[in-house]
Protein backbone atom coordinates (compact mmCIF):
# COMPACT_ATOMS: atom_id res chain seq x y z
CA UNK A 1 0.00 0.00 0.00
CA UNK A 2 1.20 3.49 -0.80
CA UNK A 3 0.22 6.11 1.81
CA UNK A 4 0.29 9.85 1.02
CA UNK A 5 -0.76 12.26 3.76
CA UNK A 6 -3.33 14.84 2.68
CA UNK A 7 -3.04 18.55 3.55
CA UNK A 8 -5.28 17.80 6.56
CA UNK A 9 -3.32 16.03 9.30
CA UNK A 10 -4.29 12.43 9.84
CA UNK A 11 -6.10 11.96 6.50
CA UNK A 12 -4.36 9.80 3.91
CA UNK A 13 -4.79 9.02 0.24
CA UNK A 14 -4.00 5.33 -0.20
CA UNK A 15 -3.02 3.73 -3.50
CA UNK A 16 -2.65 0.04 -4.19
CA UNK A 17 0.91 -1.21 -4.52
CA UNK A 18 0.17 -3.43 -7.49
CA UNK A 19 1.84 -6.76 -8.19
CA UNK A 20 1.05 -7.18 -11.88
CA UNK A 21 1.42 -10.00 -14.39
CA UNK A 22 -0.41 -11.26 -17.50
CA UNK A 23 -3.55 -11.96 -15.42
CA UNK A 24 -3.88 -8.40 -14.14
CA UNK A 25 -2.72 -7.37 -10.69
CA UNK A 26 -3.04 -8.12 -6.99
CA UNK A 27 -2.79 -5.61 -4.16
CA UNK A 28 -3.87 -4.96 -0.60
CA UNK A 29 -6.66 -2.54 0.27
CA UNK A 30 -6.24 -2.83 4.03
CA UNK A 31 -3.49 -4.21 6.26
CA UNK A 32 -3.40 -3.92 10.04
CA UNK A 33 0.40 -3.82 10.11
CA UNK A 34 0.68 -1.08 7.47
CA UNK A 35 -2.09 1.02 9.03
CA UNK A 36 -0.44 0.66 12.46
CA UNK A 37 2.94 1.66 11.00
CA UNK A 38 1.33 4.95 9.88
CA UNK A 39 -0.32 5.48 13.28
CA UNK A 40 -3.81 4.80 11.90
CA UNK A 41 -6.53 2.90 13.74
CA UNK A 42 -7.13 -0.68 12.69
CA UNK A 43 -10.56 -1.36 14.19
CA UNK A 44 -13.22 -2.09 11.59
CA UNK A 45 -16.63 -2.61 13.14
CA UNK A 46 -18.87 -1.89 10.19
CA UNK A 47 -18.73 -1.99 6.40
CA UNK A 48 -21.28 -0.12 4.32
CA UNK A 49 -22.05 0.53 0.68
CA UNK A 50 -23.64 3.57 -0.96
CA UNK A 51 -25.26 3.01 -4.37
CA UNK A 52 -26.18 6.12 -6.36
CA UNK A 53 -28.19 5.83 -9.57
CA UNK A 54 -27.56 9.32 -10.94
CA UNK A 55 -24.59 11.55 -11.70
CA UNK A 56 -24.76 14.61 -9.45
CA UNK A 57 -26.01 12.79 -6.36
CA UNK A 58 -24.71 14.45 -3.21
CA UNK A 59 -24.26 12.68 0.12
CA UNK A 60 -23.02 14.60 3.12
CA UNK A 61 -21.34 16.26 4.76
CA UNK A 62 -21.83 13.77 7.62
CA UNK A 63 -20.07 13.00 10.89
CA UNK A 64 -20.77 11.45 14.29
CA UNK A 65 -20.65 13.54 17.48
CA UNK A 66 -18.44 12.61 20.44
CA UNK A 67 -17.97 10.01 21.78
CA UNK A 68 -19.10 8.17 18.62
CA UNK A 69 -16.72 9.69 16.06
CA UNK A 70 -15.94 7.46 13.11
CA UNK A 71 -12.72 6.82 11.27
CA UNK A 72 -13.46 5.65 7.71
CA UNK A 73 -11.70 4.12 4.76
CA UNK A 74 -13.66 5.01 1.61
CA UNK A 75 -13.23 3.53 -1.85
CA UNK A 76 -15.26 3.90 -5.05
CA UNK A 77 -16.04 0.44 -6.46
CA UNK A 78 -18.14 1.52 -9.48
CA UNK A 79 -18.32 4.85 -11.28
CA UNK A 80 -16.67 7.94 -9.80
CA UNK A 81 -17.05 10.35 -6.90
CA UNK A 82 -15.52 13.62 -5.83
CA UNK A 83 -14.88 12.80 -2.18
CA UNK A 84 -14.61 15.63 0.37
CA UNK A 85 -13.60 15.86 4.00
CA UNK A 86 -13.87 18.86 6.32
CA UNK A 87 -11.85 19.10 9.53
CA UNK A 88 -14.28 19.69 12.43
CA UNK A 89 -11.78 19.07 15.25
CA UNK A 90 -12.07 22.00 17.67
CA UNK A 91 -8.33 22.05 18.49
CA UNK A 92 -7.03 21.63 14.93
CA UNK A 93 -5.02 24.29 13.09
CA UNK A 94 -6.90 23.21 9.93
CA UNK A 95 -10.36 23.43 11.51
CA UNK A 96 -12.99 24.09 8.81
CA UNK A 97 -10.47 23.42 6.02
CA UNK A 98 -11.47 20.91 3.35
CA UNK A 99 -9.74 18.42 1.09
CA UNK A 100 -11.22 16.67 -1.91
CA UNK A 101 -10.17 14.21 -4.59
CA UNK A 102 -11.62 11.92 -7.21
CA UNK A 103 -12.07 8.32 -6.21
CA UNK A 104 -12.97 6.13 -9.17
CA UNK A 105 -13.35 2.47 -9.98
CA UNK A 106 -10.45 2.96 -12.41
CA UNK A 107 -7.94 4.70 -10.10
CA UNK A 108 -8.78 2.34 -7.21
CA UNK A 109 -7.70 4.95 -4.67
CA UNK A 110 -8.94 5.03 -1.10
CA UNK A 111 -9.26 7.91 1.33
CA UNK A 112 -8.61 7.34 5.01
CA UNK A 113 -10.71 9.78 7.06
CA UNK A 114 -9.75 10.13 10.72
CA UNK A 115 -12.14 10.82 13.57
CA UNK A 116 -13.18 14.45 13.76
CA UNK A 117 -13.90 14.96 10.05
CA UNK A 118 -17.16 15.48 8.19
CA UNK A 119 -17.39 13.47 4.97
CA UNK A 120 -19.39 13.73 1.80
CA UNK A 121 -19.25 13.25 -1.94
CA UNK A 122 -20.92 14.04 -5.23
CA UNK A 123 -21.16 11.35 -7.90
CA UNK A 124 -19.47 12.06 -11.21
CA UNK A 125 -21.13 9.20 -13.10
CA UNK A 126 -24.40 7.30 -13.14
CA UNK A 127 -24.46 3.92 -11.36
CA UNK A 128 -21.80 4.86 -8.81
CA UNK A 129 -21.04 2.84 -5.69
CA UNK A 130 -18.84 3.69 -2.71
CA UNK A 131 -17.62 1.20 -0.11
CA UNK A 132 -16.86 2.24 3.48
CA UNK A 133 -14.92 0.49 6.23
CA UNK A 134 -15.91 2.20 9.49
CA UNK A 135 -14.25 2.04 12.91
CA UNK A 136 -17.41 2.10 15.04
CA UNK A 137 -21.06 1.13 14.62
CA UNK A 138 -23.41 3.91 13.49
CA UNK A 139 -25.33 5.67 16.29
CA UNK A 140 -28.36 7.50 14.87
CA UNK A 141 -28.58 9.94 17.79
CA UNK A 142 -24.98 11.06 17.22
CA UNK A 143 -25.43 11.75 13.49
CA UNK A 144 -24.55 15.32 12.53
CA UNK A 145 -24.05 17.20 9.31
CA UNK A 146 -22.74 20.32 7.65
CA UNK A 147 -24.15 22.09 4.61
CA UNK A 148 -22.41 21.06 1.40
CA UNK A 149 -22.48 24.68 0.12
CA UNK A 150 -21.57 26.49 3.35
CA UNK A 151 -19.43 29.55 2.45
CA UNK A 152 -17.38 28.95 5.62
CA UNK A 153 -15.72 26.03 3.81
CA UNK A 154 -15.95 27.30 0.20
CA UNK A 155 -15.72 23.75 -1.19
CA UNK A 156 -15.06 23.74 -4.93
CA UNK A 157 -17.32 20.93 -6.09
CA UNK A 158 -16.59 19.91 -9.71
CA UNK A 159 -20.32 19.68 -10.55
CA UNK A 160 -23.46 21.06 -8.98
CA UNK A 161 -25.55 18.47 -7.13
CA UNK A 162 -28.90 17.57 -8.69
CA UNK A 163 -30.02 14.91 -6.18
CA UNK A 164 -29.71 15.08 -2.40
CA UNK A 165 -31.70 14.09 0.65
CA UNK A 166 -33.97 16.58 2.38
CA UNK A 167 -31.80 16.18 5.48
CA UNK A 168 -28.60 17.13 3.63
CA UNK A 169 -30.30 20.14 2.01
CA UNK A 170 -31.65 21.36 5.37
CA UNK A 171 -28.47 21.51 7.46
CA UNK A 172 -28.00 25.09 8.70
CA UNK A 173 -25.08 27.24 7.64
CA UNK A 174 -22.27 27.10 10.20
CA UNK A 175 -22.50 30.82 10.96
CA UNK A 176 -26.09 30.21 12.12
CA UNK A 177 -25.34 27.29 14.46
Amino acid sequence: MIFAESPLAGAFVIDIDRIADERGFFGRLFCIEEFSAHGLPTDVNQCSVSYNARRGTLRGLHYQAEPYEEAKLVRCTAGAIFDVIVDVRSDSPTRHHWFGLELTAQNRRSLFIPKGFAHGFVTLADETEAFYMISVPFVAGAARGLRWDDPTFDIRWPIAPVVMSARDAAYPLLART
